[in-house]
């Protein structure tokens, strides 16, 4: 209990010295107290899974409403050490990028905020009553619009930031009048009584619950059809509030859904478990393609965060699908990929949107036309942005590939399941996750290349250098978490399993990290492969091994499937050591001679000549131009009667403007102009108003 009270009383003390503070010394002292303040709540994570029983602890009593609980058990331990490490690289980050601000924006403002939000969300992770969650849930979201509009006076900032703040209340609204339906026939509002009546409710306030805390949690997450905040907001965000904003606050999204259908729902109808598995699998595709077209750096990173949340969304519905068709180790397997891939998510995409603030800093612009050159001037942000976008893209030996070869993996278990209309389901978002997937590599290969390779095509990106050390420190931890965790995926496996099955269904350690190093397999199982190297690392590493697999068949002797990312990397350095050893026997022992480049018969060539990220993405653009639905202006300009030149002017409507925030902004105006023309002043005509609306009152309380 000692290590929950330091995680919610040290982000409090970083606040009050961050008042007490001078702004120029602001972002060191912001780097000391907010890493001191993660440390802790990252050790209370650790000390929460370790323990064997949750721990709880009352803060006080409402009236009518009953105990403020707060409490530690292995699901908010996980999204604890979550936010742990992700404040604390952005803490070190700091002084290297908030200095920007001096003598514009109050830098001591942003550190209040910055401790006030760790406070905030540590206490939605500890609370175990709905009037504590949601008051800490309140308050993280005001203080989330507010590091948001931190560069208040930039055009379009207090819109971003407000756009966010109206749909995180409105998703707020629905989730809090569906878990106060659920607290109706509990009784209470302790998670404790919402836990015990889960298995009584009626099914038609078990979807109506269902689906307000689906959509409510869900705009937070940045899921269908609540996405649009998202690439509104990012931009207008400092890059270490951006990152805050991706790598934690959407996590609480997941959490809220991960914990309302786990703890007070129970099993979901198989009807709403595909709905959550369709609507993450569209959302995911929807991100990425707007990813693939975007050009600026950050809004394509919003993007990004969309699909990724839609993939960890997959992964949530595939596993309350295995669990209503009765596969609880398939549904155990799916949690693993969902909650491995929200880890990964939080870290790459945290460096890779301090990345892009690097690059805003330094190179004085986000868009990708006016980059490129990066890696000569900037090569320590170079390489952190490098291993982030091989991460995200899912390239082997980084994180990102563990967990969504895996997530996939897991989908393709649907054949073991009965019902054809089941399986079609998971085929159709099978073949959307898939074809995100190709686009995701598409989008940062893009992204990477048009920003850092090639020639620089803007003054600002040719003098650029290298970031500030604190900001290249803040990087290097991400970065070097992302490889750890892309190597050693077995060991986090083994961790999520033990999660998992704190709130859900168990065998994952044993379904997808079989135990190589003791005992339980099949010998001739183990001996098949321990002869090709299954066992490598036996009486040194600790755990079951380096082999992901899932065995199937009668004795568990087949496979489903099975990799090693661990081995992976050795191969690759391998690889690349056979190479470079190649290269030097075979090449010229004399230095290097460096030609000019070839550009028809020019001496030089000119960035204008190159290949820019609008072109890249054109054929995205053309193949999915149905989606984005642009609208092109045509203008003639005519001189002394001629035409000299015709002018088109593009613009694209934002799906979810033009399919719900559209309709829904129309219907509204319809319905006040509507209720305006009743406003007439005719004194007959309102005492016949009140006659009508009495008289139907009276029916209904007749029939009632």
């Amino acid at each position: 209990m000692n290590a929950v009270m330091l995680a919610l009383a040290l982000p409090l003390l970083g606040a009050l010295l961050a008042l007490a503070g001078r702004e120029r010394v602001t972002p060191v002292l912001l780097a000391v107290t907010g890493a001191g303040a993660s440390l802790a709540v990252l050790l209370a994570g650790l000390l929460g899974f370790a323990s064997s029983t949750p721990i709880l602890y009352a803060f006080g009593r409402l009236p009518e409403l009953g105990l403020l609980d707060v409490g530690l058990d292995p699901m908010s331990s996980l999204f604890l050490a979550v936010t742990g490490s992700v404040f604390f690289a952005v803490s070190l980050a700091s002084p290297g990028y908030l200095p920007r601000y001096l003598g514009r924006y109050s830098l001591r403002g942003f550190s209040l905020g910055f401790h006030l939000l760790l406070a905030s969300i540590v206490l939605v992770l500890l609370a175990r009553d709905l009037v504590t969650f949601f008051i800490a849930w309140e308050i993280m979201s005001v203080l989330s619009y507010l590091l948001v509009a931190f560069e208040h006076r930039q055009a379009g900032t207090q819109d971003a930031a407000l756009s966010m703040l109206a749909a995180g209340e409105i998703g707020t609204m629905a989730a809090l009048v569906g878990l106060l339906l659920l607290s109706v026939y509990a009784g209470g509002t302790s998670f404790a009584a919402l836990a015990h009546t889960a298995r009584a409710i009626p099914a038609a306030v078990r979807w109506a619950a269902f689906l307000l805390t689906f959509f409510g949690f869900g705009i937070k997450a940045g899921l269908l059809p609540g996405m649009g905040w998202l690439p509104r907001a990012h931009p207008a965000a400092p890059a270490t509030a951006s990152a805050l904003l991706s790598g934690v606050i959407l996590n609480l999204g997941i959490y809220g859904i991960l914990r309302t259908v786990s703890s007070f729902l129970g099993p979901l109808p198989v009807a709403a478990t595909l709905t959550v598995l369709l609507v993450g699998a569209v959302t995911a595709l929807l991100g990425i393609l707007y990813a693939n077209t975007e050009s600026d750096l950050k809004r394509m990173l919003a993007h990004s965060s969309i699909e990724n949340m839609g993939l960890v969304t997959v992964g949530l519905g595939a596993a309350f699908t295995f669990l209503a068709m009765h596969a609880p180790v398939l549904a155990a397997m799916a949690f693993v990929a969902a909650l491995f891939h929200l880890v990964n998510h939080s870290l790459y995409k945290s460096l890779l949107f301090l990345g892009a603030g690097a690059v805003d800093q330094q190179a004085g612009s986000r868009h990708m036309d006016r980059l490129g050159g990066l890696v000569r001037r900037m090569p320590w942000t170079s390489g952190f942005f490098l291993a982030g976008v091989l991460s995200i893209a899912a390239f082997p030996p980084f994180n990102g590939f563990a967990s969504e070869w895996l997530l996939i993996q897991t989908l393709l278990r649907s054949v073991e399941l009965g019902p054809v209309a089941v399986k079609t389901t998971f085929a159709f978002a099978g073949v959307l996750v898939a074809l995100t997937a190709g686009l995701a590599a598409t989008a940062f290969v893009r992204a990477y290349a048009m920003s850092f390779l090639g020639l620089g095509r803007s003054p600002q990106a040719e003098e650029a250098r290298e970031a500030p050390v604190a900001l290249r420190w803040g990087m290097g931890i991400l970065a070097g978490l992302c490889l750890l965790l892309g190597v050693t995926p077995t060991y986090i496996v083994t961790g999520l399993g033990r999660i998992v099955a704190s709130f859900g269904p168990a065998g994952a350690q044993r379904a997808l990290a079989p135990s190589f190093f003791g005992t339980g397999l099949p010998p001739a199982f183990l001996g098949t492969f321990s002869s090709i190297g299954a066992e490598v690392g036996k009486g040194v590493l600790p755990g079951p091994g380096l082999v992901l697999m899932h065995r199937i068949g009668p004795g568990g002797t087949g496979v489903a499937f099975a990799a090693s990312p661990s081995y992976l990397l050795l191969i690759l350095l391998v690889l690349l050591a056979a190479t470079y050893g190649l290269r030097l026997a075979l090449g010229t022992r004399g230095p290097a001679v460096l030609s000019r480049p070839w550009d028809g018969g020019r001496y030089r060539l000119w960035p204008e000549a190159t290949y820019t990220a609008t072109g890249f993405a054109a054929p995205v653009r053309v193949l999915f131009g149905s989606i984005f639905r642009r609208t092109v202006e045509h203008a003639e300009v005519r001189e002394n009667a001629f035409r000299v030149r015709i002018e088109r002017q593009s613009q694209e409507t934002y799906v979810i403007d033009r399919l719900v925030s559209g309709p829904l902004w129309q219907a509204t105006r319809w319905i006040a102009s509507g209720l305006a023309r009743l406003h007439h002043g005719r004194l007959n005509l309102y005492i016949t108003y009140a006659f009508v609306v009495l008289l139907a009152a009276l029916l209904l309380a007749h029939a009632w």
